[in-house]
């Protein structure tokens, strides 16, 4: 059994072995060892309440039960550029236009903004390859979701997720080589690179603070602006079916589009319900595939099933509710794991 869980500080070898299958434009987990350690233990005085807003966030681990083995990870921050601004561009239009001329012409500009400061961010996810079935990747997404919905007084009125932008296998970003070499100086990966491990100061003494206008750029750089990696295309498509849209910002080294929405408007959000456990001798199966959390917040725990659940409660296995950290008569947080399912 596939499940969620805090991320803890023994997973510190795990998380430093997948960041290595990572690739280019995935910022957010580099392959910097004391990096990660400091970002696990930021995690977890989060959890314990040590954590000021600015440095909040959550990390959590998906782990296969019969290895205890850590496969991927999904996070949370809870209040992005209040320590360091947070950069992105915003994709706008410019009106150039001539009465005496007859000339009308709309143009796309790129514009340096710190709009998403202050909004949640749902960052970090990845899946090793060899978990890329099963629905893993539904797990652990939407989990973050379901906390969320569970927790929502410690988040914004807004989440925003970056999602990787197009590189190819070499890792260079037809956006980059456009537009952000020339008044970087460094390889793509290389500035990726030193954003991931918190070295953002040079963003703000080097990119320029006017507006850009998009057809100065290549034509490739130009065709890649919104779109995203063909590895984050899953990704992207959980995020838009629970609620999330792109609303013309994107990021500024590989302009991958930046999705969006307010908090309360997530399906899981507005979907999910509460049942009271009852633990079964036989597995008692339902209609539906549920994504099932508890609402521990120091011990949160989520999983993927299809027990038997009527309008009180939730009918699981003696190894569902071990793996869930429940006993007979807590509560559980209930949802279809997919939008076209029925509502509870």
């Amino acid at each position: 059994m596939m499940f969620i869980r805090p991320i803890q500080r023994q997973d510190k070898p795990a998380l430093l072995q997948l960041s290595t299958k990572t690739g280019s434009g995935f910022s957010s987990l580099p392959n910097n060892e004391n990096h990660l350690e400091q970002r696990i233990e930021r995690m977890i005085a989060t959890w314990e309440s040590k954590c000021p807003l600015s440095e909040q966030g959550y990390l959590f681990a998906l782990v296969d039960s019969e290895t205890q083995t850590l496969v991927g990870v999904s996070g949370i921050e809870v209040a992005i550029g209040l320590n360091e601004p947070w950069y992105d561009f915003h994709v706008g239009t410019q009106v150039h236009a001539s009465k005496e001329l007859g000339i009308y012409q709309q143009m796309k500009k790129l514009s340096l903004s710190n709009d998403q400061t202050g909004n949640s961010e749902l960052c970090s996810l990845f899946l090793d390859p060899e978990y890329r079935k099963d629905k893993n990747g539904q797990l652990l997404s939407k989990s973050r979701l379901l906390f969320i919905a569970g927790f929502k007084d410690k988040f914004s009125e807004k989440i925003i997720a970056e999602m990787r932008g197009v590189s190819d296998e070499k890792g260079r970003s037809p956006f980059w080589e456009s537009l952000g070499r020339h008044f970087f100086s460094l390889e793509f990966n290389q500035a990726d690179y030193l954003t991931g491990i918190g070295k953002k100061s040079f963003i703000a003494e080097l990119m320029p603070k006017h507006a850009l206008y998009v057809d100065f750029l290549t034509e490739a750089a130009q065709k890649v602006i919104a779109d995203v990696h063909p590895s984050t295309l899953p990704a992207r498509g959980i995020l838009e079916s629970e609620g999330m849209r792109y609303e013309g910002y994107v990021d500024i080294f590989d302009a991958g589009p930046t999705l969006e929405a307010y908090t309360q408007d997530l399906r899981i959000v507005k979907k999910s319900r509460l049942r009271e456990v009852k633990i079964s001798e036989s597995e008692l199966l339902g209609e539906q595939t549920l994504l099932i959390g508890n609402e521990s917040y120091q011990d949160f725990r989520a999983i993927i099933g299809s027990p038997l659940i009527d309008s009180s409660h939730i009918y699981l296995t003696q190894e569902q509710a071990q793996a869930l950290f429940v006993i007979n008569g807590e509560q559980l947080r209930v949802v279809p794991l997919f939008e076209k399912e029925n509502n509870l």
